[in-house]
């Protein structure tokens, strides 16, 4: 059991960075964090319509496989012993 909770813990931390990184790819919609740094000069050359709808879809996977992986983890250290 303490293999399989070290795997996923492993595995938690590669999720939580790769979902960091993926929310802070997304293009800004305006008025928040990411005009202050210049976000709104550039909105119009970062990226298409197509390539955010891939970045959607990538951030939901994540998302999915890091809520999976915390109640994994939860699972273990309750039942686990």
């Amino acid at each position: 059991m303490k293999t399989i909770l070290i795997i996923c813990s492993v595995l938690l931390v590669i999720t939580s960075l790769l979902l960091i990184a993926t929310v802070l790819l997304h293009k800004g919609r305006g008025g928040g964090i990411s005009d202050m740094f210049g976000g709104g000069l550039s909105t119009s050359m970062r990226s298409s319509g197509v390539a955010e709808r891939n970045l959607n879809r990538i951030t939901i996977g994540v998302a999915i496989t890091w809520f999976i992986v915390i109640a994994l983890i939860g699972l273990i250290t309750k039942f686990g012993g």
